[in-house]
């Protein structure tokens, strides 16, 4: 049965659902991110040559302020907090910077930079809260889309076991990952109700089941994790502030409001929940938070995750409480090693596989926000959505573009995502101007679009 419609007033948890459900829904959510959530600790501890001890406690706080920084967001109140269904995770336009500034200044710049850039965005939450007047359907509608098509390729490398892996593109990897993407799509065609909302679970579940049975599953990280792990504010140091790296990681924390801008727009069309400046003003006001939090315990910037919007909309359930066990989860995860390494289990090719159908979800709701809300009969919103989603495809899929440009420019240019997002903004801008832009309501998010001139 289909979940209601998310409204303000509603509360957080559904009584009517039976508790495993809510469980199994919240695991669910939980292997949609954590592949994400993960790969950014790797690869910064990797690139700063951190001790296995030290990367171990690195993976575990992430994912501990990941749970964290979702309940922030879920449990939305007048001062912080967008209160949807979002997951939060670490960012992933943060890597770069990180490990640069690192290499140069050492962790303890990293973490400083990362806590005055968090201080930025919670202080400035308000203003960021007017960006909805530049983000018209025909932008989010875009933005989503573009959201979509860059992770594709993400999905596809973990399909065939994971970029860089000496078994990529392996028959058993392949069949592994088109094998958990068909029995998804089985699931969905011929299931209904509960068991279909669980269907990337399941996947992953068998998925992982046959890679065992075939000798592709890995026991090591499972054998060397601990018990307990405490989490341990400053572990690599007390924060040194210095002013480049501060306004490095301010840029990376602006690109991760753009981003998050699209993700809250889009979930609150799927939850129906009309989200307004003040609404945005608290989620990026709970970002900052998060952000800081990150910064004080030695893990990351956080950011919304927006493979969990497809889940949303694939699985049809849109209450909270599902959203409320995943963080809760993420909490437990990072305090017992042993729970983290479990999930390290699913191999890359079950993962990749159950994705593909995830960020096609995230694209097909991007073009439904178009077909729905946009004017396509006007010339100005095609070009607006050719242009703005060929720069986040072209970006994503030559990423030595703007290679030879100074860092500081690259931050921005180098990401899809962010790209296609302002070129989105500014030919909207252009071509529609702010005059239709304040035709959208604020509290509807209805807009004149299609009457203009």
């Amino acid at each position: 049965m289909e979940e209601q419609r998310l409204s303000a007033e509603e509360p957080i948890f559904d009584k009517r659902r039976h508790p495993a459900k809510t469980l199994s829904l919240g695991i669910q959510h939980v292997l949609a991110m954590y592949a994400g959530a993960i790969i950014v600790p790797l690869i910064v501890g990797n690139a700063l040559s951190l001790t296995t001890e030290q990367l171990t406690y690195l993976i575990a706080i992430d994912l501990l302020a990941c749970g964290v920084a979702t309940l922030l967001q879920v449990f939305g109140n007048k001062y912080f907090g967008i209160g949807l269904p979002v997951m939060l995770g670490c960012a992933f336009q943060a890597v770069g910077p990180m490990i640069i500034i690192g290499l140069e200044h050492g962790m303890s710049v990293i973490y400083g930079s990362i806590i005055a850039s968090g201080l930025f965005v919670v202080l400035f939450s308000g203003l960021f809260g007017k960006l909805i007047t530049v983000f018209p359907p025909v932008v989010t509608g875009s933005v989503v889309t573009i959201i979509g098509l860059t992770l594709i390729p993400v999905a596809l490398n973990d399909l065939a076991g994971g970029q860089g892996s000496d078994d990529f593109g392996s028959p058993l990897n392949l069949a592994l990952g088109f094998g958990v993407l068909i029995f998804i799509i089985l699931m969905n065609r011929f299931s209904t109700g509960f068991l279909r909302s669980i269907s990337v679970l399941l996947g992953l579940i068998l998925g992982t089941l046959a890679a065992a049975a075939f000798g592709g599953l890995n026991l090591i990280p499972l054998q060397e994790a601990g018990w307990f792990r405490a989490p341990q504010p400053f572990y690599f140091g007390t924060p040194e502030f210095k002013l480049t790296p501060i306004l490095t990681m301010i840029l990376v924390a602006i690109v991760s409001v753009a981003e998050s801008t699209g993700v809250f727009m889009a979930l609150g069309k799927i939850v129906g929940k009309d989200v307004n400046s003040k609404d945005l003003s608290r989620g990026y006001r709970a970002e900052g938070i998060a952000i800081v939090i990150g910064g004080i315990f030695n893990s990351f910037p956080y950011t919304t995750y927006s493979q969990n919007v497809g889940l949303v909309q694939m699985s049809r359930i849109k209450t909270r409480d599902v959203i409320v066990v995943a963080g809760s989860l993420l909490i437990l995860i990072g305090f017992v090693p042993k729970i983290a390494a479990l999930t390290q289990l699913v191999p890359s090719s079950v993962l990749g596989g159950a994705m593909v159908a995830l960020f096609g979800m995230v694209v097909s709701s991007g073009i439904r926000m178009l077909g729905d809300q946009v004017d396509l009969n006007r010339h100005e919103n095609l070009f607006i959505i050719a242009c703005s989603v060929g720069m986040g495809l072209g970006v994503t899929t030559v990423p030595n573009l703007f290679a030879q440009l100074p860092d500081w420019i690259r931050i921005l240019a180098d990401n899809g995502i962010v790209a296609g997002s302002l070129t989105a903004i500014i030919l909207n801008l252009l071509f529609n101007g702010l005059k239709q832009n304040k035709a959208v309501s604020l509290q509807t998010g209805e807009t004149a679009e299609g009457h203009a001139a």
